[in-house]
């Protein structure tokens, strides 16, 4: 198993197969942005597979295929299914805008993707073309229903909650996940570059008992997956709503995870600079064994916790170029 040096098991890797998308939420990359990786940086996916087969064998478990929108990239089920059979793998799962998932879900169903998670920031189609840049309500709720369509199970809902923007719509998007029985997980804005800290962060904490109030919530029986937000249930326990709270109630101490850049960059953390290239190992032709190494080294690396609270201007990559 990959241990850090505070006692964290680090076993989920979040994939990043592109650091471009068709969406400019406005939390997320800037408006004119013309920066991306050239694709010739970009790690193919036989260097993605064999350096995940390391990554597997040290113990990560579980994967999670991210972007910029990863499904932006080329034959990207090809890759779902070259990954998902890599063994020791336990669960393989995707974050997308769902814009392009209606053409996508039954082949990546078919390669092994067992959940996805689709972020949706409101149900007015305004306030959408607002946050994204275009009007992009209807193609995202069309791909839920093909994802839904596919199997996929269960299918999360990602909000990010904004004072002033969408903090009005919760309520409405809660009830919307509750009857399509998908998961709603609630997220404050995290100052990723100038974007998110132009995000209106708001902390949940109200929202969490306006929610209670309005659908009677109840504490959660069980857990649910590895991640960070906090689940609370309908009371006959057919759907339920986390919260992710990086900001007024942060998760530092049981942080589980490593991120992994299109170009092969391993960040550690999304609130700090600790990172490591696996890129430039990878084209000199390293041994597996020389990888090996290399990510015990860099999971050394990984900070005890972010510096978002204290040093909010510190972070000035924005989250597309992290990998979700």
């Amino acid at each position: 198993m990959l241990v850090d040096r505070f006692g964290r098991s680090i076993d989920y890797l979040r994939l990043s197969v592109t650091d471009r998308c068709d969406l400019r939420c406005s939390y997320c990359i800037p408006k004119g942005f013309r920066g991306f990786e050239e694709p010739q940086d970009w790690l193919t996916f036989d260097e993605i597979e064999r350096l995940l087969a390391v990554f597997v064998r040290l113990g990560t478990r579980r994967v999670r295929l991210t972007g910029g929108e990863p499904l932006l990239r080329r034959n990207l089920p090809q890759l779902a299914g070259r990954l998902s059979a890599l063994p020791g793998l336990q669960d393989l799962s995707l974050s997308t805008n769902a814009t392009q998932l209606g053409k996508h879900a039954g082949a990546l169903r078919a390669a092994g993707v067992d959940r996805i998670n689709v972020s949706l920031d409101s149900l007015d189609r305004a306030c959408m073309q607002q946050i994204t840049g275009r009007d992009s309500l209807q193609p995202i709720l069309d791909g839920l229903m093909a994802g839904k369509a596919a199997g996929f199970d269960p299918i999360k809902i990602n909000m990010v909650a904004m004072r002033g923007v969408n903090d009005g719509q919760i309520e409405d998007m809660a009830a919307f996940c509750i009857e399509q029985q998908f998961m709603l997980r609630l997220i404050e804005a995290m100052p990723m570059g100038a974007t998110g800290r132009n995000a209106q962060y708001m902390p949940l904490a109200d929202v969490r008992e306006r929610l209670i109030a309005r659908f009677g919530l109840v504490a959660q029986a069980q857990e649910l997956g590895g991640g960070p937000a906090r689940y609370l249930a309908t009371p006959d326990g057919r759907a339920s709503i986390g919260f992710i709270t990086p900001m007024s109630q942060h998760f530092c101490a049981s942080c589980n995870r490593v991120r992994l850049s299109v170009d092969g960059t391993l960040y550690l953390c999304l609130g700090q600079e600790e990172k490591f290239e696996f890129g430039p190992m990878l084209r000199a032709g390293a041994s597996d064994a020389e990888l090996e190494m290399a990510i015990r080294t860099a999971i050394e690396l990984k900070p005890q916790q972010h510096d978002f609270n204290t040093q909010p201007h510190k972070i000035v990559r924005f989250m597309a170029q992290t990998g979700g």
